[in-house]
């Protein structure tokens, strides 16, 4: 099976050209060590735990002694995308590798013949940004997290990883990688390289069998993980260090502090105002969404508390009408009925412009607030549902309700764009 073409140009299309513009080989990026992981749900905390593991091995053992992670999308700031063992990048380093990178392959006299691919879009920009801090920085290992899809993501022009992993499936950007859950399969598995060990959660039959035949294909053997069902982070970290460490073995003991050390702001995460708890979560798809669900109905109290949702996703490569359903009969499946539900945008203030990284025009925005406004009155015709035009103003409806109503249960949730926004009004002293 071959999944379908992606709309326009694959990302993957002048990687390779732009590397070796800034003076980096085949070579120097696989020296990097590599660990690759795609997939739909879980993949920044896969990305994460990997990196504490091996973080810890390192501190015990003295290898590796740098790592470097590249994840996304950010919460506040974009140097958190490209992190120089437990931080982001410091400011210094990521403006002085930021102009190094722009100078060399975003000159506006590059000929249109000379070979290399037109200008690199933002993605495409901050790959580079990545592998180029790495190699300067000398990191014995790099854990890259797919966009999306994988075959021709822009992450993928590596080509020797010293291991792949693949995290639970489901159905996202079906547009760019779908129609079906197997072609999406195919798209996921083209992380898949000869001779490097792949490791996947246990999927369903059809895309299991997927899988399994883009790796003899791909040349390379793939191991479904039965241990966990989201993260296939100890075999990862086992591989690399049974490939680059030989003699060297992970722990029980790293993997303890690998998982201690574990923290994602944005995910799971619970702030308490006194009248008003916050539960906050990034989820942005249906697998996702459903999880956040279930975990706002087990952490809420069970006490009369009025309860709140206020919500967000903004994107052409998602039907934001599926995720707004799916989040309310997987709340309601949970019993809970929020009393009052908030649909924003990814403005933060009303003196900002949006200036996060959305496909969506203004006009665009407005009318998904009103489309998701309309679908969750039919839904549950008793909740007051309402539209705020930023965040800002939707965190402030909600504690004033919470005050009105002797206390509030909110979930904020639907982007990881939106609660970063909201989580700048949540702590501001941390900002």
């Amino acid at each position: 099976m071959k999944g379908n073409s992606l709309k326009g140009l694959p990302s993957l299309v002048g990687m390779k050209e732009w590397l070796q513009l800034l003076g980096h080989s085949d070579n120097a990026v696989n020296s990097l060590n590599v660990i690759h992981v795609s997939g739909t749900k879980g993949k920044g905390s896969t990305c994460a735990f990997t990196r504490g593991i091996l973080r810890a091995h390192g501190m015990r053992t003295g290898f590796p002694k740098r790592i470097g992670l590249y994840t996304g999308p950010h919460l506040q700031c974009i140097r958190e995308r490209i992190q120089l063992d437990d931080h982001p990048v410091p400011e210094d380093l990521f403006t002085k590798y930021f102009f190094e990178v722009w100078d060399r392959i975003m000159p506006e006299d590059i000929e249109q013949d000379s070979g290399v691919a037109r200008q690199p879009r933002y993605l495409q920009f901050l790959v580079l940004l990545a592998f180029h801090t790495f190699i300067r920085e000398g990191v014995q290992a790099a854990i890259f997290e797919v966009h999306h899809g994988g075959e021709y993501d822009a992450t993928n022009v590596i080509q020797s990883p010293v291991a792949t992993g693949i995290t639970s499936l489901g159905m996202d950007h079906v547009a760019q990688l779908g129609p079906t859950i197997e072609t999406i399969a195919w798209h996921k598995a083209g992380i898949f390289k000869p001779g490097a060990p792949a490791f996947s959660v246990n999927q369903k039959p059809g895309p299991a069998e997927v899988m399994c035949k883009r790796a003899l294909d791909k040349g390379t053997t793939l191991t479904f993980v039965s241990t966990n069902e989201c993260l296939p982070t100890d075999e990862l970290s086992r591989a690399f260090v049974h490939a680059k460490a030989p003699g060297h073995t992970i722990t029980d003991e790293d993997i303890y502090h690998g998982v201690e050390s574990f923290s994602l702001t944005g995910r799971f995460e619970i702030i308490d105002e006194g009248q008003v708890q916050w539960f906050v979560d990034g989820a942005h798809n249906v697998l996702s969404l459903e999880e956040a669900a279930e975990w706002f109905a087990r952490n809420a109290s069970n006490d009369q508390k009025c309860r709140s949702l206020i919500f967000s996703h903004l994107s052409e490569a998602r039907d934001g009408v599926t995720l707004v359903r799916s989040l309310a009969h997987a709340l309601f499946k949970n019993k809970v009925k929020p009393d009052h539900v908030i649909f924003t945008t990814y403005q933060e203030k009303e003196d900002d412009s949006i200036d996060r990284v959305t496909e969506a025009s203004e006009a665009r925005i407005h009318d998904l607030c009103a489309l998701y406004s309309s679908v969750w009155k039919e839904l549950d015709p008793q909740a007051t549902v309402t539209s705020a035009p930023t965040i800002e103003r939707a965190v402030t409806l909600a504690r004033t309700m919470g005050c009105c109503e002797d206390g509030m249960q909110v979930l904020v949730t639907g982007s990881l764009h939106m609660v970063g926004g909201a989580l700048r009004f949540l702590r501001p002293s941390s900002h």
